[in-house]
């Protein structure tokens, strides 16, 4: 039987984004209607601050956060206010159409840490530099017995996904030779990156 993640995971996004400004969307609405047909228990929430306001600030620029909970494990995401270049709107500028257009891709993007097109994602935290770097990086400065563990959802998760994507042409095992360089992959990273090789 499928977790939740590989339920998920396991679905084609593709004919449901859109590309702007050399960036991928994934739908909202039909990231939402998806993810309640898999997953009907699915709630979301968006946070607001002292102030009831449904977005926060450090008083110069803004952000949202939002929660997805699936069978009781509550994803958060934050993200900018950010205009239609995706740079960030000063606090002074903010109209509530912003506001809501970052709830909408939030709330997305806290869907795709449970696994809905999470691969579209991936490498979007990096500098644009480091994003078309094709290898993962080598830690000169660890010793192999001191890899740092990699499982789904971590820190590095997304990026591991962007670097099989753009390497699926090793094939699994050489893809996976590869991050065992760096990382010690546990068996459900393993499953899961064979679904994108």
């Amino acid at each position: 039987m499928k977790n939740t993640f590989e339920k998920l995971s396991s679905i084609n996004v593709n004919e449901h984004v859109e590309n702007k400004n050399g960036l991928t969307y994934l739908s909202w609405a039909w990231a939402w209607s998806e993810t309640k047909k898999t997953c009907p228990d699915a709630t979301y929430t968006i946070y607001e601050n002292a102030d009831g306001l449904c977005y926060h600030h450090d008083g110069k620029t803004a952000w949202v956060k939002t929660g997805v909970t699936i069978g009781g494990m509550e994803l958060i995401e934050y993200l900018p206010v950010m205009d239609y270049r995706n740079k960030s709107i000063t606090i002074d500028k903010i109209t509530s159409f912003d506001v809501n257009k970052s709830i909408q891709r939030s709330l997305t993007k806290a869907i795709a840490r449970h696994g809905l097109g999470l691969y579209i994602y991936a490498g979007e935290d990096l500098p644009e530099s480091e994003s078309k770097v094709s290898t993962p990086a080598k830690s000169t400065s660890k010793k192999a017995s001191e890899k740092a563990s990699l499982d789904l959802g971590d820190d590095k998760w997304e990026d591991c996904l962007k670097y099989v994507v753009d390497n699926k042409h090793l094939g699994f095992d050489g893809v996976v030779k590869r991050l065992k360089q760096k990382y010690e992959l546990t068996s459900e990273a393993l499953k899961t990156i064979k679904t994108y090789v």
